[in-house]
């Protein structure tokens, strides 16, 4: 009996398959890490060979978990890790190794194209800010300073499109990449006015034919069977980006309370519903994105902060870094169980910390590829514990400013992400943007919501609101409400927050400057 639905999710740390029932309840889940590399000059890339193997491996190691796993399986749907630039040739062989949402090699085609008026074309269509990691700036470069890489491709993809690919032998984009990039979010197809504007018009035979989930799939084709141990045939469903995915297993997708949506990962992102093409606010920075839903006229919009648990590991990392130096062995694990202390130790609100660890800059609610991580405020009496604190609300700070950048701020987020399982984080979030904090006690959102888009695709559910009441809504925790007294400390720093990223924004072009010679 057919009684299964798989779910593989190719983010940008882990690689994993996981099975649910029809009903959502997860059955097992089979992960490996994920391998890329990072190069000077700001590149970050990743063997597609070695991906589509992980994704494999991840599919076998879950039938050893799961009895009679491909007999079972209804349909499969994969997602992964959103932006970059993965190119194959016509044979279907890799170009080249995929770029990341992590490279920041097209910075300055991004600061060129944003200084025209024209972009605001480009935006007004796409509803999505232009930055370092996205296609259509990466295509800029590559034309550039590498076409002959451009020549030999038949077809770009992002990770998810390959992996897809590689299960079924079908080139193809789902709507939400294919329209945030080179598209218009109302027709959710592509626009020649924004291919136009980025100069990327010669390259249009590259771009795959945009395919919804909820409405197609392909079979299993046989050499991905051999590879996987899945049966021939079966039903393979394109997702939609993972942080889309994501969302959706989160609970983004209520009508009613209209609630945002915030996942605390590598990256920061930070979400809010809108029913109809019309509901979508774009802002004057020209910032943030507009993401089609797995549902009819429905759209996620989005800010998002570069980086988000990467501040929380460079700050351990400084901690047991110094203890390896004297013989001291902590784990990641045991350094993050000190942290509730260590803020329960300190006060709210003493110094300010700039979160923008990551080496491709910030991109939202602002885009500066300079922009760069920093402590505000630091005096003789600040110790350990107060930076690791300031990092923490620095987290909070920066999404209170990425949900202010799209209109009024939620009264209640639903959270999600590896560091939503930190009561302080939960806490000083939900204080600095004023709202309620619910999580879920759904571990893979992300590969979740893809599964929920296979299960509608199939006919399990008539709709994805119907599949949402079912999957997400019955594990939603009560809601934590927000700390009045420390929301009202913070609600006084906000203005200092702003005004120190606005301020350093020259520093941080003076200092590229100078490394850069």
């Amino acid at each position: 009996m057919r009684d299964l639905l798989i779910g593989i999710d190719a983010g940008t740390s882990v690689i994993k398959s996981i099975a649910f029932d029809t009903k959502g309840r997860q059955i097992a889940a089979a992960a490996t890490p994920n391998h890329y590399e990072t190069l000077p000059g700001g590149g970050a890339e990743q063997d597609l060979a070695c991906t589509w193997a992980d994704a494999a491996a991840t599919l076998r190691q879950l039938a050893d978990k799961v009895p009679d796993l491909a007999s079972r399986t209804i349909a499969i749907a994969v997602t992964g890790q959103g932006d970059g630039t993965w190119l194959i040739d016509g044979k279907g062989e890799p170009v080249a190794k995929g770029w990341l949402w992590l490279d920041a090699r097209a910075a300055g085609v991004v600061e060129e194209i944003r200084a025209r008026p024209e972009d605001r074309l480009r935006f007004e269509k796409t509803g999505s800010g232009l930055a370092a990691c996205q296609q259509g700036s990466q295509f800029v470069f590559m034309k550039r300073n590498m076409p002959e890489m451009l020549d030999k491709a038949a077809t770009a993809f992002h990770c998810k499109d390959w992996l897809y690919f590689k299960l079924t032998g079908e080139r193809a984009t789902d709507p939400s990449e294919g329209t945030f990039t080179f598209g218009d979010f109302r027709t959710r197809d592509y626009s020649d006015d924004v291919l136009d504007v980025l100069g990327v018009a010669d390259l249009r035979h590259l771009l795959p034919p945009v395919t919804d989930g909820t409405r197609h799939s392909a079979g299993l084709s046989q050499a991905a069977a051999a590879a996987t141990g899945m049966l021939a045939g079966t039903p393979i469903v394109l997702g939609y980006v993972d942080v889309v995915c994501t969302a959706l297993g989160a609970g983004l997708l209520d009508r009613e309370r209209k609630p945002g949506c915030t996942i605390i990962g590598s990256t920061g992102m930070h979400m809010r519903l809108a029913e109809t093409p019309d509901d979508v606010q774009l802002n004057e920075a020209a910032t943030g994105y507009t993401m089609a839903m797995p549902a009819p006229g429905v759209f996620a919009q989005m800010q998002s902060n570069m980086a988000a648990t990467l501040n929380i590991d460079w700050v351990l990392g400084l901690a047991s870094g110094i203890l390896a130096s004297q013989g001291i062995t902590r784990s990641n694990g045991e350094m993050i169980a000190l942290v509730d202390a260590w803020i329960a130790a300190s006060q709210p609100a003493s110094l300010l910390y700039q979160p923008y660890v990551s080496e491709a800059g910030e991109r939202g609610p602002f885009v500066d590829a300079n922009a760069r991580a920093g402590f505000v405020g630091i005096s003789s009496r600040h110790g350990y514990a107060d930076l690791v604190r300031a990092v923490f609300e620095g987290l909070a700070f920066a999404a209170r400013d990425c949900y202010a950048a799209m209109g009024p701020l939620p009264r209640e987020i639903r959270l999600t992400g590896g560091a939503a399982r930190s009561p302080a984080l939960r806490k000083i979030l939900g204080a600095a943007v004023g709202a309620d904090i619910r999580t879920s006690q759904r571990e893979e959102a992300g590969a979740a919501g893809a599964a929920m888009i296979a299960a509608v695709c199939v006919g399990l559910y008539k709709s994805m609101d119907e599949c949402v009441a079912e999957w997400v809504t019955p594990l939603l925790g009560e809601a934590e409400p927000s700390d009045r007294d420390l929301a009202a400390i913070y609600d006084r720093m906000t203005p200092s927050y702003v005004l120190a990223h606005q301020a350093l924004r020259p520093v941080w072009r003076a200092m590229a400057s100078v490394q850069a010679n």
